[in-house]
């Protein structure tokens, strides 16, 4: 399948089974007990096996990606390595909607990114929103530091300070995966998603095998509940999630898929309630909804 291919299934019905599949990652990372940088690792390999028919069926893409295009996607795959690694260590030490939603503002980032590294125009509108989307950054990052800092109870049980540790790693990983998305969206009008994915994904894998090794993690010695996790993880948010969005960026404009996927803090917000017993804050409420709403403008402009 190629970009310009007409589409199987409509983009927007795509785009929204995708925002659902990815909203369940952060629950399925919270259920498993392994090392983040082998759930991250498995999570990979897992969806670089599930498209393997694929890439098998389209081989002859593959050997069409130039030299270059090669090296950028290359590049792609050690942005979502960091990014994946971050997150996940986010997630132990910061509530899902902090974190899921810290990392979500990578439309802020890119835009950024974008006017630095490639010399794309920001509009006012534009600009407007990744103030709005800073603040609503500081104010979530940093309060439970805040507080900390002027209610001695709070102090006393060291939660602002990891939990303030939770939020900077979450906006870090936002930095890596706009990174990734930066690498990955002028590749995407020449090359198809299957091409694309195999190769961003199996440079990912490699990384982090590389970094679970020399941090002497094991590799296999896991229970069958922790398999059936990285699995999850690999068809459900990798597959059904960023695979089909991937896909979706060869025929929706990018500012469309980027409000739409502002759904998966709502989403994970609500599933770590359900099935985690993890009611977000007032102030974690107000600061995401602060953060969604400047994302919105900026994607939007």
């Amino acid at each position: 399948m190629s970009a310009t291919d007409d589409p199987v299934v409509p983009p927007l019905l795509a785009l929204a089974v995708a925002v659902l599949a990815i909203s369940t990652s952060a629950i399925l990372v919270r259920w498993s007990d392994a090392p983040n940088v082998i759930k991250a690792l498995y999570r990979v390999s897992f969806t670089v096996g599930a498209l393997v028919p694929l890439t098998v069926r389209d081989r002859a893409s593959l050997g069409r990606i130039h030299r270059r295009d090669g090296l950028v996607a290359a590049a792609a795959g050690v942005a979502l390595a960091a990014h994946f690694t971050l997150w996940f260590e986010s997630l132990e030490h910061t509530t899902v909607a902090a974190s899921v939603t810290l990392v979500q503002a990578q439309p802020a980032f890119v835009a950024v990114g974008g006017w630095l590294l490639l010399g794309e125009r920001v509009t006012r509108r534009g600009a407007l929103g990744i103030a709005v989307a800073l603040v609503g950054m500081v104010g979530l990052s940093f309060g439970p530091a805040i507080r900390a800092a002027v209610d001695p109870a709070v102090a006393a049980t060291g939660a602002g300070v990891g939990t303030q540790y939770g939020n900077v790693l979450a906006l870090i990983a936002a930095v890596a995966v706009a990174g990734y998305y930066l690498a990955g969206r002028s590749l995407r009008r020449r090359l198809g998603v299957v091409p694309y994915a195999t190769v961003v994904y199996a440079v990912c894998a490699l990384v982090l095998l590389v970094v679970a090794v020399g941090q002497g993690e094991a590799l296999l010695a896991y229970p069958p509940h922790e398999w059936a996790l990285f699995l999850g993880m690999a068809l459900g948010p990798g597959v059904l999630g960023h695979t089909v969005i991937n896909w979706a960026l060869g025929h929706l404009e990018s500012h469309v898929v980027s409000v739409t996927l502002l759904g998966e803090p709502i989403g994970s917000t609500v599933l770590a309630a359900l099935l985690l017993a993890e009611t977000p804050t007032v102030g974690t409420l107000l600061g995401g909804a602060v953060v969604l709403a400047g994302i919105y403008v900026t994607a939007s402009a």
